[in-house]
C-alpha cells in the first residue's frame, strides 16, 4: 500500500483522473449490463473514451471539492461557527456541506456531459440524481472522509461503481 500512498501523495489529480476515468466508467458499464440484462459492450470505442475524459474531468472538480470542504469546515471550526467535531462528526460536515454546495453542481456537470457524448437532450429522471445526494452520497462520503487522505479519492471512485449497480437495479428493463 505505501506505493499508492506515495503515488497519491506526488500526483494528487493524475491519480484521481485515472481512479474515476477507470472506475466511474466501470460504474456506467455496469450499470447498462443490469438495465439490459446482458453483458456485452454497452459503448462504442469513442463514447468509451469519451466517457473516460468525462470522468477524469469530474474527478479533477472532485478532487479540488474534496481538499477545499475540508479546509471550509476547518475555518468553520476555527471561528467558532461550528463545534470541536471529532472524527465521524467531522466526516459528516465535510460530506453534507460538499454535497449540498458542490453536489447539484456535479449533478449538473455530469448530465450535460452526458448530453454532449450522447449527443441528446436528457433530462428525465435528474431529480433522482439530487435525491442521490441525500440517500447515497451524504452517507458514503461520510465513511470516505473517516479514511486518511490518501485513500479518499479511491474510495470515491468506487462507490462511483456502487452506485452504478444499484441504478442499473433500479432503472433495470422489465422483460
Amino acid at each position: 500500500m505505501n506505493w499508492y500512498i506515495e503515488l497519491v501523495q506526488a500526483k494528487p489529480i493524475i491519480t484521481a483522473m485515472i481512479q474515476f476515468a477507470l472506475l466511474g466508467t466501470f460504474g456506467d458499464v455496469i450499470s447498462k449490463w443490469i438495465i439490459n440484462k446482458k453483458i456485452f459492450a454497452p459503448f462504442n470505442l469513442i463514447t468509451m473514451i469519451l466517457k473516460m475524459v468525462e470522468w477524469a474531468f469530474l474527478a479533477v472538480c472532485i478532487k479540488y471539492a474534496f481538499i477545499g470542504f475540508h479546509g471550509f469546515i476547518d475555518s468553520l471550526t476555527d471561528y467558532a461557527f461550528l463545534p470541536e467535531l471529532n472524527k465521524v462528526s467531522y466526516a459528516f460536515a465535510i460530506s453534507l456541506s460538499m454535497n449540498l454546495q458542490f453536489g447539484p453542481f456535479l449533478v449538473i456537470a455530469h448530465r450535460l456531459l452526458d448530453n454532449f457524448i450522447d449527443g441528446k437532450k436528457n433530462w428525465d429522471n435528474l431529480d433522482k440524481g439530487f435525491y442521490s445526494l441525500l440517500w447515497f452520497w451524504i452517507p458514503a462520503h461520510t465513511v470516505t472522509f473517516i479514511l486518511p487522505k490518501p485513500f479518499q479519492i479511491g474510495l470515491a471512485a468506487l462507490w462511483s461503481i456502487v452506485l452504478g449497480i444499484i441504478l442499473g437495479f433500479y432503472n433495470q428493463k422489465k422483460s
